[in-house]
């Protein structure tokens, strides 16, 4: 056990495999040099490119749809879209970035890009993904503005998106660049042919162990706390309103859309982040403990996956957007009739649409 920790302390600052292997030189069994098969079997390393292909092939269209309808149809560019845009071009940098890498990586069973082009990929998925992660919790934020008016007679103008949009990818730069100048480091993670933020590595005087802490706090607890707060008083307003219009079908429809949208949209949340987020923290408060290197790749997979089912969640969902963008596809028209005519986002219309008049300033 002695021995094995040694040669564990004696690995290049680029890598570092978090398992015992029966060999006496680690160094040889370098994801940026050799196949990992003593990890996995190549089975699992094409399964694992074939599903990175298929993020690919899903994410790269439906967030570039996102921002060319945006480009092309006056009518999306309304300021409540800005923040959705936004989150489509934090999904294009993971997908172009993190999934095309990945993919690339899983199919040679290795990282065969090099520890630079590894500090590249992990910074990029790290950074869009923290966009992605924070431009949920705006557009809650924004919904909340909006529609339970906090701020009384308060107008959001474009100059507010336009900062919520910012706020984003500050946040996201002060998650993603303290890897790159020694807390933590970004270098491959579960099978060794994605990267991201170390969370394995022991004996260095709390430095990942900090960043994970600072991560789950900063980019996971804060943005559901706004996410859970924003929609739980949407829905109160809305309740509200529908209470006063027992006899209304519109407002009680329009209740059971919505808190049928928050609930997906939370969940999307807890998918995309809730297994990272456990599985750094396990680690981290489970020094030494073994854990299966494959199953440790399933949070970025996840994460990684957002790309896809984020835009359906937020975008699709939107009936406006929708309608667009199948008319753009099909040369302007819309096999499936979508109506589009309604403005905004779905859940911001069908709920100022039943409850403009009614709801006093929270």
């Amino acid at each position: 056990m002695q021995k094995s920790r040694e040669m564990r302390d004696e690995l290049p600052e680029d890598f570092y495999i978090p398992m015992s292997l029966d060999t006496p030189n680690l160094t040889a069994l370098s994801p940026f040099l050799v196949p990992q098969t003593h990890l996995g079997s190549p089975g699992i390393f094409k399964a694992m490119a074939a599903f990175m292909f298929l993020l690919i092939v899903l994410g790269v269209p439906i967030n570039a749809l996102t921002v060319v309808c945006t480009a092309k149809y006056k009518k999306l560019r309304s300021h409540l879209n800005y923040i959705l845009v936004n989150l489509a071009v934090a999904n294009l940098l993971v997908v172009c970035v993190g999934s095309t890498t990945a993919f690339y990586s899983f199919w040679q069973m290795y990282f065969a890009l090099g520890p630079l082009a590894c500090k590249i990929e992990g910074f990029a998925a790290t950074l869009g993904g923290m966009v992605s992660l924070w431009s949920l919790a705006v557009v809650a934020f924004e919904r909340f503005l909006v529609i339970c008016k906090p701020l009384g007679n308060f107008t959001f103008r474009g100059t507010h998106a336009v900062l919520g949009c910012a706020i984003t990818w500050i946040f996201g730069l002060i998650a993603s660049v303290p890897p790159l100048f020694g807390w933590s480091r970004y270098i491959p993670e579960g099978l060794q042919c994605s990267c991201g933020p170390d969370w394995y590595t022991t004996d260095n005087k709390w430095n990942n162990e900090s960043y994970v802490i600072f991560l789950f706090c900063f980019c996971f607890g804060f943005p559901l706390s706004v996410i859970v707060f924003s929609y739980g008083r949407l829905l109160l307003t809305l309740r509200a309103v529908a209470k006063q219009q027992e006899q209304s079908a519109t407002t009680q429809k329009a209740e059971r859309e919505v808190t049928k949208m928050v609930v997906v949209m939370v969940l999307g949340f807890l998918v995309c982040w809730l297994p990272y987020c456990a599985f750094a923290l396990w680690v981290v408060t489970h020094r030494g403990h073994p854990f299966d290197v494959g199953l440790a790749s399933i949070p970025s997979v996840f994460s990684k996956a957002s790309t896809v089912y984020n835009p359906v969640i937020y975008v699709f969902m939107n009936k406006q957007f929708r309608s667009c963008m199948l008319k753009l596809v099909f040369c302007g028209r819309s096999p499936f009739g979508d109506d589009d005519d309604v403005s905004g986002s779905s859940q911001a219309t069908q709920v100022s649409s039943v409850s403009s008049s009614q709801v006093s300033p929270a």
